[in-house]
C-alpha cells in the first residue's frame, strides 16, 4: 500500500553544504556512498538498489528530527510521547489519521511508525518476545486437518511473510521489518527518483549507472534525494566505511 511520498527538502544552507568540501574529499565520500548502495559489489547502480538506498535516506533523517524534537513534545516528562501529545505540540490539536495513509510531514510519520509498530507488536506478538514470528502473522488461522493443503489466502501470505517482510529470513519479524507491514512506505517516490536518475545519467544505455558515469555528472546525484541533497557526505552514518 504506497501513500502520498514521506520526505523533506533540507535548507538551502544544507544543499549547499557539499559544496564546501575539497574536490578531492567530496568525490571520496561520494564513491564511497556509490559502494554503500551497489548492494551487491558488481560496480554498477540498479533501479532497485537505487530506490532501496533513498528510502533508507528517508527513513534515517526523520527518526533523526523525531528523537531530537522528543523532550519538547513529552509534556508530562515521562519518557513517553503520545500521540496526543506530539499532535498538541505540532499543530495545537489532535490530528486522527488513516492507517492506510502515509502523512506528508516527516517527523510526523515518523512518530506515527513507532507508535503503529507498538500497536502491532501488542496486537500480535502474543508470547511477548518483541517479534512476530509466521504464526503469529497468520494471526488465529488453524489448517484444517481433513485438508490436503492450506488455502491459497494462506499461501499467499506466507509468500509475503518470508520474501517480503523477513528480511533477514530469521523466521520473525523484528520492529523494523514489522515497518513494511503496517505502514506505508515511501518506495513511490523512491522508485521515481531512481528512474529518473538512470534516465538522466546512463550513458550507455543499460539501464543502471556505472560509477564513471556518476562522476560525471555528479552534481545531478549530489543535488538529488539519492545524497539528500548532497547532506549525506557531511553524515558519517553514509559515508563511513560501516553502516
Amino acid at each position: 500500500m504506497l501513500g502520498p511520498p514521506v520526505c523533506r527538502f533540507p535548507p538551502k544552507e544544507d544543499v549547499d553544504e557539499y559544496v564546501k568540501l575539497g574536490h578531492e574529499e567530496q568525490q571520496k565520500r561520494l564513491q564511497a556512498i556509490i559502494k554503500k548502495i551497489d548492494l551487491d559489489s558488481d560496480g554498477f547502480l540498479t533501479e532497485s538498489e537505487l530506490s532501496s538506498w533513498i528510502q533508507m535516506s528517508f527513513k534515517h533523517y526523520a527518526m533523526q528530527e523525531a528523537k531530537q524534537q522528543f523532550v519538547e513534545y513529552d509534556k508530562n516528562n515521562d519518557g513517553t510521547v503520545t500521540w496526543d501529545e506530539y499532535n498538541i505540540q505540532m499543530y495545537d490539536r489532535v490530528i486522527d489519521f488513516d492507517e492506510n495513509t502515509a502523512l506528508d510531514d516527516a517527523e510526523e510519520e515518523s512518530f506515527r511508525q513507532e507508535f503503529v509498530i507498538q500497536e502491532a507488536l501488542e496486537e500480535h506478538d502474543k508470547n511477548g518476545d518483541g517479534f512476530v514470528s509466521l504464526e503469529e502473522f497468520l494471526g488465529d488461522y488453524r489448517r484444517d486437518p481433513t485438508a490436503n493443503e492450506d488455502p491459497e489466502w494462506i499461501l499467499v501470505e506466507k509468500d509475503r511473510f518470508v520474501n517480503d517482510y523477513d528480511k533477514d529470513n530469521d523466521g520473525r519479524l523484528d520492529p523494523q521489518e514489522l515497518l513494511s507491514w503496517v505502514v506505508p512506505n515511501n518506495q513511490g517516490i523512491a522508485q521515481e527518483e531512481a528512474l529518473h536518475l538512470i534516465d538522466e545519467m546512463d550513458l550507455n544505455g543499460d539501464k543502471k549507472l556505472s560509477e564513471e558515469e556518476i562522476l560525471e555528472d555528479q552534481d545531478l546525484f549530489l543535488t538529488s534525494e539519492a545524497t539528500d541533497y548532497g547532506r549525506q557526505l557531511h553524515d558519517d552514518y553514509f559515508y563511513h566505511d560501516e553502516l
